[in-house]
Formats: C-alpha cells, sequence, structure tokens
C-alpha cells in the first residue's frame, strides 16, 4: 500500500536502519581501509596485543620500584630482591617474574599528575586529556578498527571477564567497536562465555534455535539485501561463533590439560592469562585482563598486596614463558599497568590502618614482547619514589609505541558520525611527551 507518495516498505526500511545506527557505525567507518600506509606496514611486529589491567592503581613501590632503604613509614618490611638481569630488583613478591626479568621491561618513569580513577583510566588507555569535547575510543577499539587485516572467528577486541566500567572503551566509534566481555570465571571447572556453558545447551539445539528465528524473521529477511542489515548480520554470524563451531574451542580451557593450567596458577587470574594466549594464537588483535578485584587499596593494603601480587606473579611470569617457548613473545605485546600508582607514604592511621592511596606522580609499567626489549628499565623515581628522577614517560609516549609497533599510525584522522576532527592520538604539542619509547624498542 502506497499513501501519499511513502511505500510502506521504504517506510519500514527506514525504520530499522535508525533502530540499527545504535547498534552500528555509519558507514563512514568503511573509509578507514587499511591498518596503516604502506611504509608503516612493514615494521608491524606486534600481531596482538595482551593489556592486562590492574585498575585501582597498584603500588610501585612494593612491586615493580622497591626502595627498601626507604623506611618503615614508606615500605613497612618489603624486601626487595635480584633478578636474571644484574642491577635490576624486584619486591619479595614476585621471584618468578625475577627469573623472567630477561624477557620483560620496566618503565619506572610514568607520569600524568592525574588521581581520578575515571580521568586516568581513560587517559591511560586513549592518550587523550579527559574533559573534552569528545569521548575518545581506548587502543583497544581503535586496534578493532584498524586491523583490518584480521578475519578470524572471535570478536578483535576482547575483555575478560567483565569491563572495568571506568569509561567507554568504544568512544565515539560507537557499540560495534565495544569490546566483546567474555562474563564467566575461566577457573570454573568449563569456561562459561556469556552463560552459554552454564545452560548446557547442545550445538544442535543452539543451530535449530538460530535457524527458527531467521525463519520468523521477516523484517530482517526482508532488508537482508540493505549494507547495514548486512553489517547486522556479519556481526551476528561473529556472535554464534563463539558459540557454535571452531571459535568456542579457544574458550575450553580443558583443551590444555591440568599440568600447563596448574602452571598458570588455579585462580581467576591465571587462568584469564592462559585463555589469553589461547585467543593471541587464534590470532584476536586486542585481549585486555581485568584484574578479578581490583588494587583500590585505601585500608588493609599489605594484606591485599600478600595475596594478589604472588597470583599475578605466578599467571604473569607464566604467561610470558609460554608465549616465549610457543613462538609468540616475538608477536604479542604484553603491557601491564594500572591507571596510576599509590602514594608512597604509608597511612598507619585510622581508619586505613596501613593504606596508600591515588598516585599519579610516578608509577611502573611492564612491557614485553611485540617489539620491547627486555632486561631493561626506562626512567626512573627518586628515593622514596615520590617523583620522577629522570626520564618522565606520557600516555602519549607510551601507546605512540604500542600503535607504532603494531604498525598503526596513530596520526591517522578517526571516522566520526558527525564528521567532527579527531586523530587516534592528540597531536603532539597539545600534550605532555617525551617521545617514543626507543630506547626499547
Amino acid at each position: 500500500m502506497q499513501k501519499d507518495g511513502v511505500n510502506r516498505r521504504e517506510v519500514i526500511r527506514n525504520a530499522a536502519i535508525v533502530g540499527s545506527a545504535l547498534l552500528v557505525p555509519s558507514s563512514v567507518y568503511s573509509a578507514v581501509s587499511s591498518v596503516a600506509a604502506p611504509e608503516i606496514k612493514k615494521r608491524i611486529r606486534a600481531k596482538s596485543v595482551i593489556q592486562i589491567f590492574l585498575w585501582g592503581g597498584m603500588s610501585h613501590n612494593d612491586t615493580w620500584d622497591p626502595k627498601p632503604e626507604s623506611g618503615y613509614d614508606y615500605m613497612n618490611e618489603i624486601r626487595a630482591i635480584p633478578t636474571n638481569v644484574p642491577g635490576i630488583q624486584l619486591s619479595q613478591w614476585f621471584p618468578m617474574l625475577a627469573k623472567q626479568m630477561d624477557k620483560f621491561s620496566l618503565i619506572r618513569g610514568m607520569t600524568h599528575r592525574n588521581n581520578g580513577h575515571e580521568t586516568a583510566a581513560y587517559l591511560m588507555q586513549t592518550g587523550h586529556p579527559p574533559g573534552g569535547r569528545l569521548a575518545y575510543p581506548s587502543i583497544g577499539a581503535i586496534f578493532a578498527l584498524m586491523k583490518k587485516e584480521y578475519k578470524g572467528m572471535l570478536p578483535p577486541y576482547i575483555v575478560m571477564t567483565q569491563a572495568a566500567g571506568r569509561f567507554s572503551e568504544e568512544g565515539f566509534l560507537g557499540p560495534k567497536y565495544k569490546p566483546f566481555a567474555t562474563g564467566g570465571d575461566p577457573n570454573a571447572s568449563r569456561f562459561e562465555v556469556e552463560g552459554v556453558v552454564a545452560r548446557a545447551i547442545t550445538d544442535d539445539r543452539q543451530k535449530s534455535r538460530r535457524e527458527l528465528l531467521d525463519k520468523v524473521n521477516t523484517l530482517g529477511n526482508a532488508l537482508a539485501k540493505d549494507p547495514l542489515m548486512e553489517s547486522v548480520e556479519e556481526e551476528k554470524k561473529k556472535a554464534y561463533s563463539l558459540i557454535l563451531g571452531r571459535g568456542k574451542e579457544v574458550f575450553d580451557l580443558s583443551m590444555e590439560g591440568g599440568v600447563i593450567r596448574d602452571k598458570y596458577g588455579r585462580n581467576t587470574f591465571g587462568q584469564e592469562c592462559l585463555a589469553a594466549r589461547r585467543m593471541v594464537e587464534a590470532g584476536v588483535p586486542y585481549v585486555v585482563i581485568n584484574y578479578p578485584g581490583g588494587w583500590d587499596t585505601h585500608s588493609g593494603h599489605f594484606s591485599t598486596m600478600g595475596r594478589q601480587c604472588p597470583q599475578l606473579d605466578q599467571g604473569l611470569a607464566t604467561l610470558l614463558e609460554d608465549l616465549k617457548n610457543r613462538g609468540l613473545l616475538d608477536s604479542t605485546l604484553v603491557w601491564c599497568t594500572g591507571e596510576f600508582g599509590r602514594t608512597v607514604k604509608v597511612s598507619w592511621e585510622p581508619p586505613w590502618n596501613g593504606g596508600r592511596h591515588h598516585y599519579g606522580n610516578v608509577f611502573s609499567v611492564l612491557v614485553a614482547g611485540g617489539g620491547f626489549k627486555g632486561g631493561q628499565i626506562v626512567g626512573s623515581s627518586d628515593a622514596k619514589g615520590e617523583e620522577v628522577k629522570e626520564r618522565p614517560v606520557y600516555p602519549y609516549d607510551l601507546l605512540a609505541s604500542i600503535y607504532e609497533l603494531a604498525g598503526i599510525d596513530y596520526n591517522t584522522k578517526l571516522p566520526h558520525l558527525w564528521g567532527l576532527e579527531a586523530n587516534i592520538l592528540p597531536p603532539k604539542e597539545e600534550v605532555k611527551s617525551e617521545g617514543l619509547l626507543r630506547e626499547i624498542m
């Protein structure tokens, strides 16, 4: 039926497109047609990235920049231990990483002087100062956008097990570039990705449900040839690959056997590290592990550190060793940090009873693989770890270095739905920067 020149089919089509716009970015996104310029592609060393985000902020003094000589009020009774690289020490809570020091480097001059969880997390994962006109996408979303050569069955940007919730990782790129959060617990007998395994629905039943849904989806069938609806269908196929077919096998840690699972540690973080290794083996460009429990230790700091540091030590050390043994470390970049560090003087008084608070003046970042050298220290903090002493490293410098190793031109303009001017990273002259981490690249 047609009335006043308006075709009913066209009305339905337009309504569907408007609805789809909430799920699928504008076709302007297709303008980004390659990873980077040809001259950048030749330098690609990091094919995948594993980001371990210690949300809440882990103390640098108690971990990767120990200052035992600063005394009880700053270090409690934490000792420093030697590593397999002469002259470099870690805290007593990292004996396994100490044996792997030659595989990673530490940035001890990291700084941004921002003490807010949300704003510091945004700065560390976008490189853009918070409070601007636009909400920029995280580095993971940028990888999902730019790594056009990835054609795997799994989403290009995966988070275990939940997004940290500090900011919208997809930014203005829209929901298509939001990370896929696995949910579940990889330390369970079976990794229940998005609750699928928990329901115990067979593959055949899942397939029959999908076929029935397709039959009754008359609107979707009518618009099947529309470009936007084709994009929706493509995303749906990727989602089903996590439930049916080979995609789900990546999340089945029982295929690894008990010995390797024990080596990573039978805890949530350790098994997340194992799952992350399986994902990069499958070619996933960007994987995030949001550390379960967090590191926001305003009170009871040392009891939390005594519980979590050994798990971090075991899982991360085993991950680096496993990647190396499988020939994956050269092509897999690993970086581990929180949004900031913790205050260096311990708050012994009530109600803190031995706590450390937010501190963005100086903190530490661990980087490994993907073109980063091992066994190096970049920058340093002063005698008590209160300020940068040598070679400050800013968020722009760190993210630009990761993009460089991944072959992504960080000066590339980003597609914006309204055509607004936006780049992957801000112009260098507009932010604090000491340059790329050439010392370890």
